[in-house]
C-alpha cells in the first residue's frame, strides 16, 4: 500500500453538502459518505502524487447564498476544485460563483438544465440534465396510460422547470398537465382538486418531508382516489426516511434515480463499502459522491492541481466510475461540461416489500 507523504501539503477539494434543514440532510449524508469513501481510497493508494487528498466540507443547508459564500471561502483557502451539492437551485448559485472566480466545480447531483446563465469552461456535471430525466418520466406516465396528470408544486425555479419539461413533452403526445398550488392548498383541498379535474396521476413537486408526506397520506386515505397514481420524479422515495414516515403508503410512488441496471465491478465493491459506512443501503446519491472524487483524483494526478489545468481537462476525462465510464462533452442546451450517458431509471418501492425497489423504465 502506498501511503501519502506527510512532508508535503495536502491537495484540498471543497465539498458542498446539505447536512442540516431545510436542506435534504439525508441526501447530504449519503453524498458525503460517497465523497469521503473515495477520498480515503485515494489516500490509501498513495494520494495525489504522494500528497494526501483532503476534503474541506461546508454545509449549504439548501441555502444558495450560503453556498456562494462557501465557494468564496474555499477559493480563498486554496482548494484545487469544488465538488458536490444536491439541490439544484443551490448548485446553480455555487456554479455561478465558481465560474466568476475561475474555480473548477464538479457538480455531483443537481440536475437543473441551466446550471449557469452562460456557457462556462469551469463547471462539469455528473448527474443528467433535468430535461432528459423528466422527459423519460413523462414517457413512463404515458406508457402507463396516464393522460390527465396533476402536479402539486411549490414556488421554485427547479419545480417550475420540471413542470415546463413535463408539459412540453406531454402536450404533443396527448397528455394534459394541471397545476395545483402545493403551498396554498391543504392536503384535503389537493384531493378535491384531483377529483374535480379527473386526474389519474398526481406528481409531488413539493418539499420533503412536508408537505409531501401529508399529501400522500391524504390521497391514500381518500376512497375517491383509490386509482390515482402518486409520483415523485425528484426522488423523495429513494431514502429510508420516506419509508419510515409513510410505511406502506410510501410504496408504488415512482421516482427518478441515476443507477444502471447493473453496477460496474467497481460499483459493486463500493456498494458494499458504502453500506457498511452508512449502516443502510446506499442511494444513488452516495454513488454520485464517490464518482465525483474518482474523477477529480484522476484529473489531479494526470493534469496537476493548478485550477486552469483542472478545468481544461474536462473534455479529456475518461474514468471508470461505479455506474459506467465517465466522459464529459458539450450537450446542446446545456451550459456546462456534461456526462452525457448518465444512467436513468424510473423506480418505485415494491408494495409487497417496501425495502425493495422495482425498475419500471430505463433510459
Amino acid at each position: 500500500m502506498n501511503t501519502p507523504r506527510t512532508d508535503g501539503a495536502s491537495v484540498r477539494i471543497g465539498a458542498l453538502v446539505p447536512l442540516t434543514r431545510p436542506g435534504w440532510a439525508e441526501a447530504g449524508r449519503h453524498l458525503l459518505a460517497g465523497l469521503e469513501l473515495a477520498v480515503s481510497e485515494v489516500n490509501e493508494a498513495g494520494g495525489i502524487d504522494g500528497r494526501p487528498l483532503e476534503l474541506v466540507v461546508r454545509d449549504t443547508a439548501a441555502d444558495p447564498q450560503r453556498a456562494a459564500a462557501a465557494v468564496d471561502e474555499l477559493a480563498g483557502q486554496g482548494v484545487a476544485a469544488v465538488a458536490g451539492e444536491y439541490h439544484s437551485v443551490v448548485a446553480r448559485a455555487a456554479a455561478a460563483r465558481a465560474d466568476a472566480l475561475g474555480l473548477p466545480f464538479l457538480c455531483s447531483s443537481a440536475v437543473l438544465d441551466a446550471l449557469t446563465e452562460q456557457p462556462t469552461e469551469w463547471v462539469a456535471r455528473l448527474s443528467p440534465p433535468q430535461s432528459r430525466g423528466w422527459q423519460l418520466y413523462a414517457d413512463f406516465l404515458l406508457g402507463a396510460g396516464h393522460r390527465r396528470i396533476a402536479v402539486a408544486a411549490q414556488p421554485s425555479v427547479y419545480w417550475a422547470a420540471g413542470t415546463r419539461i413535463l408539459r412540453d413533452h406531454l402536450a404533443p403526445r396527448g397528455g394534459t398537465l394541471v397545476e395545483l398550488d402545493g403551498s396554498a392548498l391543504t392536503p384535503k383541498a389537493v384531493c378535491d382538486e384531483l377529483v374535480g379535474h379527473r386526474a389519474t396521476a398526481l406528481l409531488l413537486l413539493v418539499g420533503h418531508p412536508e408537505p409531501a408526506v401529508s399529501i400522500v397520506q391524504s390521497v391514500r386515505g381518500d376512497q375517491r382516489l383509490s386509482e390515482v397514481m402518486i409520483g415523485a420524479p425528484a426522488g423523495q422515495p429513494e431514502f429510508a426516511e420516506w419509508a419510515a414516515l409513510l410505511g406502506d403508503d410510501g410504496a408504488a410512488v415512482p421516482f427518478l434515480r441515476y443507477l444502471p441496471e447493473r453496477l460496474t465491478p467497481l460499483g459493486a465493491r463500493v456498494e458494499t463499502a458504502l453500506r457498511e459506512r452508512l449502516a443502510e443501503a446506499p442511494s444513488f446519491v452516495a454513488f454520485e459522491g464517490y464518482d465525483t472524487v474518482a474523477v477529480l483524483a484522476d484529473v489531479l494526478r494526470s493534469h496537476g492541481t493548478e485550477r486552469a489545468r483542472v478545468a481544461a481537462s474536462w473534455p479529456r476525462v475518461a474514468v471508470d466510475g461505479t455506474r459506467g465510464k465517465i466522459q464529459f462533452s458539450r450537450t446542446p442546451g446545456i451550459s456546462v461540461w456534461q456526462w452525457a450517458s448518465t444512467p436513468i431509471q424510473v423506480v418505485d418501492r415494491d408494495p409487497a416489500a417496501p425495502d425493495r425497489f422495482r425498475v419500471l423504465r430505463s433510459g
